[in-house]
């Protein structure tokens, strides 16, 4: 067979990602917090975009601006900007452009940074653990080589106040002897917060029971010697093999449970974050109301001070491109940001029409739906939705929400219809709260209890649900004290 090299023109289509909608994609999946430090990061590096910082006029400017499905643009600039820009790419006159552009908006007011502090400056620092254990390092007795095997051990104590590195390891990074760590671990353990430094539960309730005085007690030898039996609540056991009456085992049980089984978290770094909902839905009358939530977010504009150079003649052509090619990237940003906004609102509306129920009367109301419900209904593909409804949350009559909650897998009725798998997991949740802690419910019973109610589950579903509540089974939640 004979090789030869050959031409031909073939003709085909093909889906190209452009980088600009990678951006549109990147900023639809992006959560509320996200999506200020992308717009931060672009008015910090792309000179030609600004913030508008006169609230009173943009406002009055989304008022009077064109309304598409009920939803405002963000200012007059905005409309202009977004309406052109899927023309960008085929401009090549930026001064026939730019001469029918606005450029209203006001510049921020200037101020002097050395009369005001920032903010960081105003705020104490949070002691951590570390900080809390140095501290105290830098006032005990130990120096030389026990201070620097202390150092290592403290730098490898965790959030919890537990000390997961292996004892070698230890070694091995200070060139010490297994003698001398362990010296120096018996040091450390004798800080506060009391119990920290163990290397398990046991040792920890081991050490804050020393720091009580209450060394050689049952609740010490119950916790040495019995901590297995302890979690499974073989009392019967243990008062059998200790020679004491099961009471005192409970009286020692119940005050093994009132020590702190994490004593670092007092001195935790994380902080309680806040979610800032990106939407509400508020009922006025018998109608449920949609609106966006645009509060914190940049509202942005072109800056006029680059389109009047772009406009200029004393401008050179490599500067002029690079200033074309910023106020591209503005403008796909504003659009990207827009459309955004658009989606979040199409979807929540359609959210809120096919669950009206759950908005009116609760969970219990929650209805079945997935991603292609609602794709279906406004048009749009399903990945477009799932990453629309994802870190995404709305404010409702009934609280707070993700938008993911409101997607939910059918469990069938005895009647036939189906329920939510929310509506299911919120009744498990209720049925388990109104049970005797001394004779907790099985997850048959629970099943039988459920059927009861109309729904039919079967027991190792009502297993999965108990377990991403975060609930144990009947036998740890049982409560003899």
């Amino acid at each position: 067979m004979a090789l030869e090299l050959r031409q031909q023109l073939k003709l085909s289509q093909q889906l190209v990602m452009t980088p600009q909608l990678q951006q549109a994609i990147k900023l639809l999946q992006l959560s509320r917090v996200e999506l200020e430090e992308v717009v931060n990061q672009e008015l910090e590096e792309n000179p030609v975009l600004e913030e508008i910082s006169d609230v009173e006029e943009n406002r009055k400017a989304e008022a009077e601006a064109v309304v598409d499905e009920g939803i405002p643009e963000s200012n007059s600039e905005q409309t202009q900007e977004v309406a052109e820009a899927d023309g960008l790419a085929q401009i090549d006159d930026w001064q026939t452009y730019l001469q029918g552009f606005s450029q209203g908006g006001s510049m921020a007011e200037s101020f002097d940074d050395e009369d005001h502090p920032s903010y960081e400056n105003l705020l104490t620092p949070k002691t951590t653990l570390s900080d809390h254990l140095m501290w105290q390092l830098n006032l005990s007795v130990l120096d030389g080589h026990d201070k620097v095997i202390a150092a290592s051990i403290i730098g490898n104590i965790d959030d919890s106040g537990y000390l997961r590195t292996p004892l070698e390891e230890i070694c091995d990074q200070t060139h010490s002897s297994m003698d001398q760590v362990e010296d120096v671990l018996y040091q450390v353990q004798n800080f506060d917060p009391a119990g920290v430094g163990a290397r398990d539960l046991a040792e920890c309730l081991q050490l804050q029971l020393a720091y009580l005085g209450l060394k050689g007690t049952l609740a010490e030898r119950i916790i040495t010697d019995y901590a297995k039996e302890l979690e499974e609540r073989r009392y019967q056991v243990i008062a059998k093999q200790c020679k004491v009456s099961v009471d005192d085992v409970l009286d020692a049980a119940r005050f093994l449970s009132s020590l702190d089984p994490r004593p670092g978290s007092q001195y935790s770094e994380s902080d309680i974050h806040y979610i800032t909902p990106d939407i509400f839905v508020y009922k006025v009358g018998d109608e449920y109301v949609v609106s966006l939530n645009d509060d914190g977010l940049a509202n942005l504009k072109i800056s006029s001070y680059y389109s009047n150079a772009l406009s200029g003649k004393e401008i050179d052509s490599e500067t002029s491109e690079y200033i074309q090619e910023k106020m591209r990237g503005a403008l796909w940003l504003i659009k990207s940001i827009h459309q955004r906004q658009r989606t979040i609102f199409r979807v929540t509306k359609s959210i809120v029409k096919f669950q009206r129920e759950f908005f009116d009367h609760g969970i219990s109301y929650l209805k079945p739906l997935v991603l292609r419900d609602v794709a279906e209904d406004i048009e749009m593909h399903e990945s477009t939705i799932s990453r629309v409804t994802t870190n995404k949350y709305v404010q409702t009559p009934q609280g707070l929400f993700e938008l993911k909650f409101f997607f939910n897998s059918g469990i069938g009725t005895t009647g036939g219809d189906s329920v939510a798998s929310e509506s299911v997991k919120n009744r498990i949740k209720e049925i388990i709260a109104e049970e005797n802690e001394k004779k907790p419910y099985s997850d048959q019973k629970i099943v039988n209890m459920l059927r009861d109610d109309g729904i039919d589950i079967a027991r190792r579903t009502v297993t999965k649900y108990r377990e991403m509540l975060g609930i144990g089974s009947s036998t740890a939640r049982k409560r003899l004290f």
